[in-house]
């Protein structure tokens, strides 16, 4: 019973995130917060994995190397966004302006 909890959560923690990227659209924060939480809940699942596995746990640390560039390249597209259009409203920024 436990351990298939130990292997269903991180798998809900998935779903929900991909639930709230698909559906929570319109604004670009909401969209990079919910790719951090999909970026978490596979971090969770790789060290379940290698930990049950009895594997070195360096992958992990790459992992969470690139997790961390990816997040702070979408920090810096949120603040030039609202840099030049004010807001971060999909809405509000068009393609054909820039």
């Amino acid at each position: 019973m436990l351990t298939s909890f130990y292997w269903l959560f991180p798998l809900f923690l998935f779903m929900s995130g991909g639930w709230v990227f698909a559906s929570k659209r319109k604004h670009l924060l909401l969209t990079l917060l919910s790719l951090e939480f999909i970026v978490l809940s596979l971090f969770l699942i790789l060290f379940m994995y290698l930990n049950s596995l009895n594997y070195e746990l360096f992958f992990s640390m790459v992992f969470l190397t690139f997790s961390v560039c990816e997040g702070a390249l979408g920090l810096s597209i949120l603040v030039s966004m609202i840099r030049t259009h004010g807001n971060d409203y999909f809405q509000s920024f068009s393609v054909l302006q820039c």
